[in-house]
Parts: structure tokens; sequence; C-alpha cells
């Protein structure tokens, strides 16, 4: 017979202590108020026999992203499967979806969690999950579907209530559904100001829009709530350095970048990234950055097994060299990324076609590009927007590749590219000075009087 925890799921483990303890896990790894390690160790030594603790930590880290955490995470797998043999189905179910990540096949990963979640709409750790594997894999329908499908199955008093309805804040605005996204993320706030997730999508509505006062406004308001203690923070400061770039105004977003986005507070990669875009995205508008950006990796671990692992941290490692200047590092990070896609035994895993479809030629796009091929790079850019998405990621984070372009229509000859790109930017959101910027700079007259 196995015990419940505290959604009616089942759970092998008997021990209250244990199962208090991974409750406060998954609320971490909802919330981003600490790291769930600590406590999934405490859930390992109340319940020593318990598979699913091993599960979430091998999870948790695998959700980093980082190729030097796989052979930790793998070991946690193993000593799981060990103890499994008698658990419920549900959780051989955790354990067979975190295997699938480790080996690459998020798909088959979120699917699985998929199916758990059909069985059981109120399992919170599938939810989550399969949520941040469909962002890293660019899905944003099933960002939208997938919380949809169980949230109606969720009691409006449980205190993961409100997180749940964050995800499917987040998920509507990915699919463009702004006004439903807003009013979303805003309720969840109200269930529970503690919420970062719905901040963050409500931050994601204001940038898709333009209101860039407005969201500066916004994540000033929540600040207390997620600028301290909170992992999300780093992601949260970007956003509010993206405000400022749409304002033009770079000096603020350099110093934000000192004072959030640099030194101890990039801890991990999914951080890294993030400052790399930021400068990248200021290097476009003729700020120096390399100092910046040397400083950034020289903090980036880069061993053997990095390159390749995930496109999407491959492509901002590449923007963090060239807005340094080490285009020739650039080209060797790129030639390791190839090399490893080449593999037959690559082939299985959802980067392959990431990398080989979008992230490789993305990369090469933008060294063209640093070594003053203006035309090459935005030929090469221009038919790979359409398919972006496939390397994951939000729309705010790929619009670094949109930003990119209008720089090399605005550098070189393809002045009527940055013309239809702006005739498309200005459709979707009011002129800002950071649209009125590039359309001085690729010639497009009325715009720029905006």
């Amino acid at each position: 017979m196995f015990a419940s925890d505290v959604r009616g799921n089942p759970c092998a483990s008997h021990e209250p202590a244990a199962r208090d303890a991974v409750e406060r896990a998954t609320w971490r790894m909802m919330s981003f108020y600490d790291t769930p390690l600590a406590d999934l160790d405490t859930a390992m030594s109340a319940d020593p026999s318990w598979a699913l603790p091993h599960v979430i930590k091998a999870g948790f880290l695998l959700g980093l992203t980082e190729a030097a955490l796989l052979d930790e995470a793998s070991a946690h797998l193993s000593h799981a499967r060990a103890l499994a043999r008698g658990a419920p189905r549900r959780e051989r179910a955790h354990l067979d979806a975190v295997q699938q990540v480790l080996d690459g096949r998020w798909q088959a990963a979120c699917r699985t969690w998929e199916e758990l979640l059909v069985e059981h709409p109120r399992d919170a750790l599938a939810l989550q999950w399969a949520h941040l594997w469909d962002f890293y894999r660019g899905d944003a329908v099933a960002l939208r579907q997938r919380p949809a499908r169980v949230l109606p199955e969720w009691d409006d008093g449980d205190p993961l209530y409100p997180y749940v309805l964050a995800l499917h804040a987040f998920g509507l605005e990915e699919c463009n559904l702004y006004p439903q996204a807003e009013e979303a993320g805003r309720r969840a706030l109200a269930a529970d100001p503690r919420v970062p997730w719905a901040v963050h999508a409500v931050a994601h509505v204001m940038e898709m829009q333009g209101r860039f006062e407005e969201g500066s406004a916004w994540l000033r308001q929540q600040q207390p709530v997620w600028a301290e203690g909170n992992g999300f923070a780093v992601h949260l400061w970007w956003h509010a350095a993206l405000f400022r770039l749409e304002a033009l105004d770079t000096q603020g977003a350099l110093r934000l970048v000192d004072k959030h986005l640099s030194g101890d507070a990039l801890q991990v990669d999914l951080q890294r990234v993030d400052a790399a875009s930021l400068l990248w995205r200021l290097h476009l508008l003729g700020e120096d950055v390399s100092a910046a950006c040397l400083r950034l990796l020289d903090a980036w671990p880069g061993d053997d097994g990095a390159a390749g692992h995930y496109a999407f941290n491959d492509l901002h490692r590449v923007l963090a060299l060239l807005g340094a200047g080490e285009v020739s590092r650039a080209e060797a990070w790129i030639a390791r990324c190839a090399e490893r896609a080449m593999r037959a035994e690559e082939a299985r895993r959802s980067n392959h076609p990431m990398a080989r479809e979008v992230g490789l030629p993305l990369m090469r796009a933008l060294v063209s590009f640093a070594r003053g091929d203006a035309d090459g790079a935005a030929d090469a850019i221009f038919p790979l927007r359409g398919a972006a998405h496939r390397f994951g990621g939000s729309h705010a984070q790929r619009d670094v590749v949109d930003q990119t372009l209008l720089a090399a229509a605005a550098r070189g000859g393809r002045r009527a590219l940055g013309r239809a790109l702006l005739n498309e930017r200005r459709l979707a959101k009011p002129a800002t000075p950071l649209t009125r910027h590039w359309a001085e700079r690729v010639g497009d007259c009325a715009e720029a009087r905006a």
C-alpha cells in the first residue's frame, strides 16, 4: 500500500518528514527561493529507501543545462533505479523521464510527463519539469496547453496553485495572448505575491508590447519579492535592462550589468547566457563591452563536454566571444560544436536538430558579421528566423537574432530587409526609442520620425 503526497498522488515513502521535505523542494523549484538541494538531502536522510528524492536531485541538476553536471545526475539516477523496483508507477515514470533528459531525449521526456499528467493532473513536479523542457525546446504551444489541461483540476486554495497559474500565464504570453497572460499573471500575484514566475510573465507581456516605462515600473514595484534570496533575480534584472535598452538608455543598462549581471551574481550558465545576450545587444548599439565580455568568459566554465551540449547556450557563448573581439576563439568553439553534431550517437539527442538546423548556422552567421561581412550575415540569418524557436528560449530572448539582423542590415546593403523587419516590428508594438534608432540606421525615415 502506497502513501500519498499532499495532493493525493501515490508516493512510496511513509515518512512524513521525507514527504514534507520533497514538498518544500518542489516549492523551491517553482518559486526559485533557494535551491532544493538541502531539502532533498533531508528527504534522503529521513527515508533512505525512497527513490524520488534522488530523481528530483538529478532532474534539478539537469535543468541547469550544464554538461559538467551530467555525471552527478547520472549517479543519482543509478541510485534511484536500485530503490525504485517497488515504487508506484508515477514515481517510476518520473525516473524514466529524467533518464530520457539525461540521454538528451527531451521530447521523449516531455511525452512521458504528459502521459503522467493525464493520470495525475495535480503532479506539480511533472508540470514544472515538462514546462521547463518545453521552454528549452521552444515549444510555445505546449507551454500554453500543458498548464491549461491541468489547471481546472487544481484547488485554488492549494499553496502551489498560484505557481501553476503563473506557468499558464507564461504559456499564454509565448503564444501572443497578451491580455490573457497579463490577467493570469496578476491573478497569481494577487493570490500569493511571492511568485516570481508571474512577475516574469507580466514583464514579458510588457516587453513584447513595447511598454518599457511601465515594465520598468512593474519590476521596481515587485522588486522586494524577487531581488533578494531568489535564484530568478538575475533573469529579472536582465528584463529590467531590456526595458532600459528599449528606452535607448544604454548607460542605465550598463549600470545593471555592473551591479547585477556580472561577477559573483552569475553562478550558473543560465545566468551567464542572460549576461552574454545583454552585452551583445549593447555591442550592437555601439558600446564597448569587450572588457565585460572577457570577464564573463573568464568565469564561464569551458570544459570539453560543454561545447555542443545545448545549442542555445553555445550561441550565447559565441556572442560573448565575439563581443570580446575573440573571433578565432569563437570559430574554435563552433568547430567543436560542429564536430559533436556529426557524431552518430548524437542523432538521438534533441540538441542534434537544434544545432544542425539553427545553432550552427546562426553562430557561423555571427562570425561573418563580426568579420565585417554584414550582407553575408544578413542573408544567412534572415531564413533562420522562422526556425529560431527550435533551439529554445523565449520570444524576448530570441529577439537578439532580430537585433543582430537589423544591425547587419544597417551596416551593409540589405536596407530593404531592415525596413521590412521594422514594418513587422511597428505592427507588433508602438515605436520605441530603440526601434527609432534602427530606423535611422537603415534609412527608414518615416519610422525614424514616428
